[in-house]
């Protein structure tokens, strides 16, 4: 169990401190609720532009990286549909430096017209050399929108298209700041070595004098049942058949979501897993093929991907597949093999918990989800599924009218 204490700013920060004094070192995570989903449809990318921007110099500090640098620190961040999240770690001798360096990014950006330009072509760049230059890379593209027709997850992180990040307006970048990037927005966790009173001390001197209210309104309309099959073909320059199947499954906080994560990994958690086995191994019919869940806040995606051999062909693959489907559906999972995956689960989650930056970064998901105590009682959701509810939740699952299939067909005029 990891114990925390909380409290919150009365301009709305929310604050968590797990202290671990075996440590000599404090991680400081900075989660801010807004992710590609609360972006306007026609101006697409601007929660990962905003990723980037945040690197490029503050109101009162020039550089971001080079002080933290100095003192010891190392730092990163990610975007992803739901979120932006910010973390550091550093020597807990030099931690007021991470909290001088943070509420300066949360006070205001420097939004020079140069840090916005070199940004931009930053990510531009990124669009293209892993969007649309290498093989496959433009799957999210045409998978997003074609599984969701209502929701913003239609489009992926990075954005609909090039030209939403290459007309971005310095008005544009400032309006986007100001909605989301505030106190009342974000979720700060203090993990490592430091104690309570001293992240009280830091946060009333760093933090509690940022004054923006947080006045966004996020009213996004629910995606409605599918119900009827979708499918894309491409043809691309690429190496082999391919393809992405998307079946719709429920959000982060419905009860059978650990039932939906733990069929994914009875599918394709590991060489002892049945696709791998039966599939890639015994029938030679892939060359890689994995089943994953998107993890989304809203209702997300559970997602099967896989690669073909050479002089495989689709049906013969589908047919293949849908049996080891159909076998979930029907319960044929023994005991032993559901404890397995439990197991795996369990391991891979107290490990999560070995890194003070792991369990900054978990608590504040979790307090964003709405109580970060809810980490605690995670493991056992997981240990209580049944072989019954895989069964109920399969059947409902891996129907045809809940599938978007995206397949890749290599293009005819390939060089050999």
């Amino acid at each position: 169990m990891i114990q925390f204490d909380k409290f919150t700013l009365d301009n709305g920060l929310r604050v968590l401190v797990h202290s671990d004094h075996s440590t000599p070192l404090m991680a400081m995570n900075i989660l801010y609720g807004v992710g590609a989903r609360d972006e306007n449809p026609d101006r697409t990318g601007f929660a990962h532009l905003f990723e980037h921007l945040m690197f490029g110099g503050s109101i009162n500090i020039p550089e971001y990286d080079k002080p933290l640098e100095l003192a010891g620190g190392d730092n990163n961040a990610f975007t992803n549909n739901d979120i932006t999240n910010y973390y550091l770690t550093i020597p807990s001798m030099n931690m007021e430096l991470a909290f001088w360096l943070e509420s300066d990014r949360m006070l205001d950006l420097a939004f020079t017209p140069q840090s916005l330009e070199v940004q931009r072509k930053v990510v531009i760049e990124e669009f293209k050399q892993r969007y649309l230059n290498q093989p496959y890379g433009d799957a999210w593209l045409h998978l997003r929108p074609m599984a969701y027709k209502v929701h913003p997850y239609q489009w992926a992180t990075i954005g609909k298209e090039i030209s939403h990040i290459e007309n971005a307006t310095m008005e544009d970048v400032k309006a986007f700041y100001s909605k989301w990037y505030n106190p009342g927005n974000a979720v700060m966790v203090l993990s490592g070595n430091i104690t309570l009173e001293k992240a009280r001390e830091m946060c009333d001197k760093w933090f509690a004098p940022i004054q923006k209210k947080h006045e966004a309104v996020r009213n996004l309309p629910k995606e409605p049942k599918q119900t009827e099959f979708r499918d894309v073909v491409l043809e691309r320059n690429v190496p082999f058949r391919s393809f992405y199947r998307a079946y719709h499954m429920v959000n982060r906080l419905h009860p059978d979501y650990p039932i939906y994560d733990l069929i994914s990994d009875l599918l394709s958690n590991g060489a002892s897993s049945r696709l791998y086995q039966r599939l890639s191994k015994d029938q030679e019919l892939f060359s890689n093929i994995n089943a994953y869940i998107s993890g989304d806040v809203d209702d997300g995606t559970f997602i099967i991907h896989g690669e073909l051999n050479d002089g495989r062909s689709f049906s013969e693959v589908f047919d293949a597949l849908d049996v080891e489907l159909q076998e979930i559906i029907d319960g044929k999972i023994g005991a032993a093999e559901m404890e397995k995956v439990k197991n795996k689960y369990e391991s891979t989650f107290e490990f999560s918990k070995t890194s003070v930056l792991n369990k900054a970064m978990n608590l504040a998901y979790y307090e964003w989800l709405g109580d970060a105590s809810m980490m605690n009682d995670e493991l056992a959701k997981y240990k209580m599924v049944s072989i019954e509810d895989v069964k109920r939740v399969a059947a409902s699952l891996f129907c045809r009218e809940n599938l978007s299939e995206l397949k890749y067909e290599p293009s005819q005029n390939q060089e050999s």
